[in-house]
């Protein structure tokens, strides 16, 4: 099995010019069940840092009037959980840099309270009360609870476009490196009053950081690993795919529509990495929408294969998640955020005599976001 770890890419990238203005997170997404009917869910926790350097004795919210007024930036630890559903809902939890513990170095850890979150262990609480009184919350109302062992099987490493000279570089806006595009949680997580098991065979668990000084729009995210071939019509235990990117800049260059994808296919890897320029990457992708689904079409080329992605989700199970740029600015307000897409990957295999297809894949519990910047 193919597996590209680095967890010096999981370490907390705020320093230099990144302290004054700059994002760090990781995100974690899992599905867990309901102890009482046995009914799935799919919930997300995140740990998101900005700009220690600005920092107060509270956070600085940077949606708030009198803080837009001031010149102020936002500062602060903000833990992000929640679910999807038809219940969806995010949730807040913010702490001052003074409440927060940073391990700087890797092995990564980030504490606050009783919030805890590293390679290893995820732990924490968020309890929202008259969110609809405070916008510069960015959030719903609702309580929950999570206590997860972490187990990443599986890493997608961009390679060299996060690499330690182009991080001391600042080279990209926005960074990415999903140490855990597949991986297993166990635990408990309490939502709202109803408790949920977590468990590592069944909880298509994925984990990843980005970090940099802003955003990208478009932009786009894709994976999963509740995968079937409809060859054989059997689950495919040793597989999972990763799609991310839109519009990345490079010092402040933008390059427009890319993206980075690969496919761990059985075991043999297939990467649609732009950044890798031997493989001659193509990359054509659309997002649609109807009143009750939005879809991703996306087709990628390299010398070696070809993967065609097409993703649909209902509306109703997902929702609009919110950040605040390090410069306090707020572009994305329609940025789509799923757990629960379903759809296929038609994975294709290049040679001197054509095109063969390997499988056709059916996905189910994909991660999918996509969002464009108000005009």
């Amino acid at each position: 099995m193919f597996n590209h770890s680095d967890i010096t890419r999981d370490m907390c990238m705020l320093r230099g010019k990144l302290r004054t203005k700059g994002y760090d997170w990781w995100w974690h997404s899992f599905t867990a069940e309901d102890e009482a009917t046995g009914k799935e869910k799919p919930f997300f926790v995140e740990f998101f840092l900005c700009n220690p350097a600005l920092a107060e004795d509270k956070p600085v919210f940077g949606q708030l009037p009198a803080n837009k007024a001031a010149g102020k930036k936002p500062s602060y630890l903000m833990v992000k959980a929640g679910c999807w559903g038809e219940d969806h809902v995010q949730l807040h939890r913010f702490f001052a840099w003074k409440d927060i513990e940073v391990h700087m170095n890797a092995p990564y850890s980030v504490s606050a309270d009783d919030c805890f979150a590293s390679e290893t262990q995820l732990k924490g609480s968020v309890s929202v009360s008259g969110s609809a009184s405070h916008p510069e919350w960015m959030c719903d109302d609702g309580e929950m609870s999570w206590d997860l062992q972490v187990n990443k099987q599986i890493t997608f490493n961009v390679g060299y476009g996060a690499s330690e000279p182009m991080r001391h570089a600042n080279a990209f806006e926005m960074y990415w490196h999903a140490e855990g595009m597949k991986t297993e949680y166990s635990g408990t997580v309490i939502f709202n009053g109803k408790r949920y098991t977590v468990k590592p065979e069944t909880c298509c668990g994925y984990a990843d950081k980005n970090w940099g000084e802003d955003f990208t729009t478009p932009w786009v995210w894709l994976s999963s690993n509740d995968l079937t071939s409809m060859k054989t019509g059997k689950k495919l235990e040793n597989s999972v795919f990763d799609i991310g990117g839109g519009r990345p800049a490079i010092f402040h260059v933008p390059l427009d529509r890319r993206l980075l994808g690969v496919f761990y296919y059985e075991g043999q890897e297939y990467d649609f990495n732009f950044s890798k320029l031997h493989l001659h990457v193509k990359t054509e992708f659309s997002f649609d929408e109807d009143e009750e689904n939005v879809y991703w079409h996306v087709r990628q080329e390299s010398i070696h294969a070809i993967m065609e992605t097409e993703i649909t989700c209902k509306k109703k199970d997902m929702l609009f998640v919110n950040y605040e740029a390090p410069d306090g600015s707020k572009h994305h307000n329609r940025l789509w955020n799923g757990g629960n897409g379903t759809g296929t990957v038609k994975l294709y295999r290049k040679s001197l005599h054509g095109t063969e297809l390997i499988d056709e894949i059916r996905c189910a519990h994909t991660g999918c976001e996509y969002g464009e910047y108000d005009s």
